[in-house]
């Protein structure tokens, strides 16, 4: 069936207007008339049914994401076929594709990057505990609301999309560029497969361009598979470039072991915590450079003072006192710059070694006559590096929370770096209040990033259902009154019944409405005149708080209006 406005598919979505034209299908604005939704769905290409492996891999991939059931990816609702086409309703989500907003700012901030990528890699691990590997991340896939909440799409397709042969001209045409080396080699993708992709897309975002081009497909494959990322500007902070270098790793496992362990760093980058994040992405810190004045000094054979080891300092290779500034951590710049105790330490550690040194010397030859000392070995401990108590909270205030928009809360909460924020619906509201979060559970100063932090939100009231047909006689005589009962109607919780609204079409005309009585009088019709047809249906409405439902019109009724009969003349 060819998609077009106005044209219902499953006898329920009509078709509104086309949101986007892909290569596989048409996503499409529609209405589900039975509960009154505005969805989006996306309908396969004719070609593509022809082949029942094709077919059953999209039904299969529907099936799947309908499994993943998390704020951050769009909700898949209902899956169908229909004379020759297949379809997939979905989340209809407001906002516009990142890569659109990439298309129209070219650059983005550091912070903006990273809570876009904390939240898309919070919503993958979603997925990757369902066992299901995007495969196709991309900024085309990832929808960015008016709130900067992000919304994961095409998980129906994307491990179809990932099988098509690069060769095959036009299925992938985009999607190479985010290809992960294992993706382009062939290989089967993994969890860490996503993380790449979401590399990529973190790194296009803050440098305005891809990391790999090339003139072909193939080219841009073999460039993912074989060389280096040009470097990331250095206006930005050199913690968040190594957190994007860590994701674009060539080998898996040098990437961040997790995609919630990715969330975590980029939140605690986000506010600032450079500590925290390399608790979880250990590459964040960069590079571990010996200095001359934390360099273990090698041990005599004497228990002394002057073979204690100095710990050894790490430090991050080539920071930015600027960026880190930026960042609002505390982490020493690569350049060595040496603490002001420095070459005072060195004077003592080198005294004191002069001091043993001159004490053994001593003892072996100032008198024969005593007994030498027995030479005792210190044995030698690597030193250790004392890390701060990373950060494990944060404060929860409702003041903070209660009024906004469930996204915009849920946004805010995520990128202070908590890990678990869930929604629960609360009561009905007006219009103007759906959204909205009333209360936050819970609050405190110290709230453990890993807790459950529940956000209740208004919710709107519902739909009332299409009432049943009016019933009364299906036969009347021309120009004859009659009257048709209206069903019993049922408002939504919270709303009260007003009335009805009944249409008349046909040979006849709506006199009046009592209660649920409908008083109709059917039109004159000649004598010798063909029998005439009234249709009658009705909608009620619903008020309340501010709020107005009107039903769907219930099905048609319909009456005869018998004509006159010609008078039969008796000779």
């Amino acid at each position: 069936m060819r998609p077009t406005a106005g044209v219902t598919f499953g006898g329920r979505y009509e078709l509104s207007s086309r949101i986007a034209v892909g290569g596989m299908g048409e996503v499409w604005k529609a209405t589900d008339s039975v509960i009154g939704r505005t969805v989006a769905i996306k309908i396969l290409k004719d070609e593509y049914m022809g082949d029942p492996g094709f077919l059953e891999r999209f039904r299969a991939e529907a099936r799947h994401a309908a499994l993943v059931n998390h704020e951050g990816i769009a909700n898949v609702f209902d899956y169908g076929e229909e004379q020759g086409s297949a379809y997939i309703v979905m989340e209809l989500v407001p906002g516009e594709p990142l890569s659109t907003i990439i298309d129209r700012e070219n650059i983005l901030p550091p912070d903006r990057v990273l809570g876009i990528v904390a939240q898309t890699a919070t919503a993958l691990q979603a997925a990757h505990d369902a066992g299901l590997v995007h495969r196709d991340i991309k900024p085309g896939n990832l929808l960015i609301t008016p709130e900067g909440r992000v919304k994961i799409t095409d998980f129906g397709i994307a491990r179809i999309a990932d099988q098509v042969p690069l060769t095959a001209t036009g299925q992938v045409m985009g999607t190479v560029q985010y290809l992960a080396p294992e993706q382009a080699s062939g290989h089967t993708a993994t969890p860490s497969t996503d993380i790449y992709s979401l590399g990529v897309v973190a790194y296009e975002c803050l440098a305005g361009r891809r990391p790999f081009t090339g003139e072909s497909q193939v080219a841009i494959a073999m460039a993912q598979i074989n060389d280096t990322p040009p470097d990331l500007p250095d206006t930005i902070p050199e913690p968040v470039r190594f957190l994007v270098y860590a994701c674009l790793a060539k080998d898996a496992n040098d990437r961040p072991a997790t995609a919630a362990k990715l969330a975590q760093a980029a939140a605690a980058l986000h506010r600032g915590d450079v500590r925290t994040a390399g608790a979880y992405v250990p590459q964040v810190l960069g590079a571990v450079v010996p200095d001359a004045a934390t360099t273990m000094l090698p041990q005599t054979t004497l228990s002394d003072a002057a073979t204690t080891a100095i710990p050894r300092t790490t430090v991050i290779a080539g920071q930015d006192d600027a960026h880190l500034a930026d960042l609002g951590d505390e982490v020493e710049p690569g350049k060595k710059k040496r603490s002001p105790w420095t070459w005072p330490l060195i004077t003592l550690i080198a005294i004191l070694v002069i001091v043993g040194a001159g004490t053994v010397f001593a003892m072996m030859n100032g008198n024969n006559d005593e007994p030498k000392p027995t030479p005792t070995t210190s044995e030698s401990k690597p030193p250790t590096t004392t890390k701060p108590p990373a950060e494990t909270g944060a404060e929860v205030s409702a003041a903070d929370l209660v009024g906004k928009n469930i996204d915009e809360a849920t946004g805010i909460l995520t990128g202070m770096g908590f890990t678990d924020v869930r929604r629960a619906e609360g009561n009905p509201a007006a219009d103007d209040q759906v959204g909205l979060v009333t209360a936050v559970t819970p609050t405190g100063k110290k709230v453990a990033f890993d807790q459950p932090i529940t956000l209740t939100y208004n919710i709107a009231f519902g739909q009332p259902a299409a009432p049943a047909a009016a019933s009364g006689p299906t036969e009347v005589a021309s120009g004859q009154p009659f009257a048709m009962n209206l069903a019993p109607s049922t408002c939504p919780a919270g709303l009260t019944f007003q009335g009805y609204e009944v249409s008349v079409t046909g040979d006849g005309s709506l006199a009046s409405v009592s209660g649920s009585t409908a008083n109709i009088n059917a039109s004159t019709i000649a004598v010798g005149d063909p029998d005439g047809i009234i249709t009658v249906t009705y909608t009620f409405t619903c008020t309340g708080s501010n709020v107005t439902r009107v039903s769907p019109a219930s099905a048609a009724a319909t009456i005869t209006v018998k004509a006159p009969t010609v008078p039969v003349i008796t000779p």
